[in-house]
């Protein structure tokens, strides 16, 4: 192949495509560099002045390598893989580093071989990092446990190592953790560590980290050796508390990414190319900023074949109006246009869902299973705005606060773990879902015990999320893939969510509080402070039950 580039810079054999007048992204010396791009068996060849039988005109236009995305979980888009690219790639990613662990904490190795399987043949390049955390701590039932022989015999077939939840275990020095660290790419997952605990943690051999909670902390991280991805998810928003920590130096060590975001949020918003814009926005060099969102995720991920436009590399392009508005015209993977101003020039076949669906368990629940009393001062959870973190707070029924239910649903034990929530609001009904980080039990808010129960049968052997009012169901969006997906398009989901987000509104959520996501990551034992798992409260600061 090397031979066939070559003959091809030097016109001794004929390219496939040459895309003239354009200014290209140069991300190696930062600069806008007018010139062609000439692409030979789905790679760059020459930057210079070219001519081909096939010409694309992008006078006036600017030419970017393709966006990486470093970090995210399909499964939070709440659609497969293939219906993931159809929204992702017009937006110009072309390569994504996904850690199923979602669907592995329910489904086991069945949900790994199913993403696996549907990720094939897609004009996006799916990097399928090895769950590390399954289930994310042991103070919680999952569907599956992949423990530390298993991530050793099961490694050699993906990138890397998803993200190590479990940085307590690292920290403490347990073996069963440590065993999983294993290779050069381990993702890390480390909010509000510093200190000589970060120092441990990072000399385990992880260097990745999308959980910074202050640009402090991601400067020390940086300065430790750590790659930062910074978050624009749809319930963490960090870019625009991390982006000030951006220099000539540090953007070198930061990347991209989405970790949870919405499909809905992408189709309308964008992906990797709205942090960019919005970074660009604050002030952040449009360079340094395209950077980010591929050279250095790359190098990151040591994938030397992208992430530039450079002969040699993937031909994997975007054409865009200019940097400021980043309006994207048109996208090429491995040099075939893809998408075209907005739409996909792509099909997606169909897979086989059988292996992972029917996976919700759980017996008739009856408004009596709710019955709690926490008497008159009681630990409650406090949720804050636009952000995954939650605060511990000593509440009393004059606080008004939301009840809270997560029930485990992968055994059919029904085991419950009952708490309170303030700053959540629901009025007059009931919110339940089956997306219940990362263990992916049931979980169920409401101010009655009726509409929880309703809720909760709602929502079947298939999973999804339900609202409902005085007994009656407002919205229901069914996920029949592991509870946390659909097979169905993302226009079809991202409606039906529109149609979930207008019930659950209308009883009093609170602003600033997405109401699906907010509940979903209530389960999630390893982001401070307070969590609340089928097992019960759980301080995540002292990583024990309350």
């Amino acid at each position: 192949m090397n031979k066939r580039l070559a003959d091809t810079a030097m016109g001794r054999a004929a390219a496939d495509l040459v895309i003239k007048n354009g200014v290209i992204a140069d991300v190696f010396t930062g600069r806008f560099v007018p010139c062609d791009v000439l692409v030979k068996d789905g790679r760059v060849c020459g930057l210079g002045q070219y001519s081909c039988d096939n010409v694309v005109d992008a006078t006036g236009k600017f030419i970017l390598p393709g966006l990486i995305d470093s970090h995210l979980h399909i499964e939070s888009s709440m659609v497969t893989p293939s219906q993931y690219a159809l929204a992702a790639v017009p937006h110009g990613v072309t390569t994504v580093i996904a850690d199923p662990h979602e669907i592995t904490n329910v489904c086991g190795e069945a949900g790994l071989r199913f993403m696996k399987k549907s990720s094939e043949g897609l004009p996006l390049d799916i990097k399928y990092m090895l769950p590390s955390c399954v289930p994310a701590t042991p103070f919680e039932h999952s569907g599956a446990v992949l423990t530390s022989e298993d991530t050793k015999r099961l490694a050699k077939d993906f990138f890397g190592i998803g993200e190590m939840m479990n940085y307590p275990g690292i920290v403490n020095g347990d073996e069963e953790t440590f065993e999983k660290v294993i290779g050069e790419k381990v993702d890390g997952h480390a909010p509000g560590l510093t200190g000589h605990r970060l120092d441990a943690y990072i000399s385990a051999g992880i260097k990745t980290d999308h959980e910074c909670l202050e640009m402090s902390e991601m400067l020390e991280k940086i300065g430790k050796g750590m790659y930062i991805a910074i978050r624009e998810g749809t319930l963490s928003k960090d870019l625009s508390r991390l982006i000030y920590g951006i220099n000539a130096y540090t953007f070198r060590r930061c990347t991209f990414c989405t970790d949870d975001r919405f499909i809905g949020e992408i189709q309308k918003e964008g992906s990797i190319d709205y942090m960019i814009r919005e970074a660009i926005h604050l002030g952040t060099d449009p360079l340094m900023a395209i950077s980010m969102g591929s050279i250095c995720a790359a190098q990151c991920y040591g994938m030397r074949d992208r992430g530039a436009i450079a002969p040699g590399y993937k031909a994997d392009l975007l054409i865009i109006d200019n940097p400021h508005n980043f309006n994207i015209e048109a996208v090429y993977k491995n040099g075939i246009k893809v998408a075209e101003n907005g739409r996909a020039l792509f099909e997606v076949p169909s897979y086989d869902t059988s292996s992972v669906t029917d996976t919700v368990h759980l017996p008739v629940i009856s408004e009596d299973f709710f019955a709690h009393d926490p008497g008159t001062a009681f630990d409650a959870i406090s949720l804050v705005p636009n952000a995954i973190i939650t605060k511990r707070v000593s509440a009393s029924k004059n606080d008004d606060p939301s009840k809270v239910c997560v029930i485990e649903r992968h055994h059919g034990t029904a085991q419950k773990g009952i708490g309170y929530v303030v700053n959540y609001g629901i009025k007059n009904g009931a919110i339940a879902t089956s997306v219940g980080h990362d263990s992916h039990n049931v979980a169920v808010i409401g101010d009655n015990d009726a509409d929880m129960a309703k809720a909760v049968n709602t929502l079947g052997k298939s999973g999804g999320i339900a609202v409902v009012s005085n007994g009656e169901v407002l919205a229901y969006l069914e996920l029949e893939i592991a509870g946390l997906m659909t097979n169905k398009s993302a226009e079809f989901v991202s409606d039906a969510h529109d149609k979930l987000e207008k019930a659950a509104k209308a009883l009093g959520i609170t602003n600033n509080v997405d109401p699906f996501l907010s509940l979903a990551f209530l389960p999630l034992p390893v982001i401070p402070e307070i969590r609340i798992t089928d097992s019960g409260l759980f301080d995540v600061e002292n990583f024990e039950f309350i």
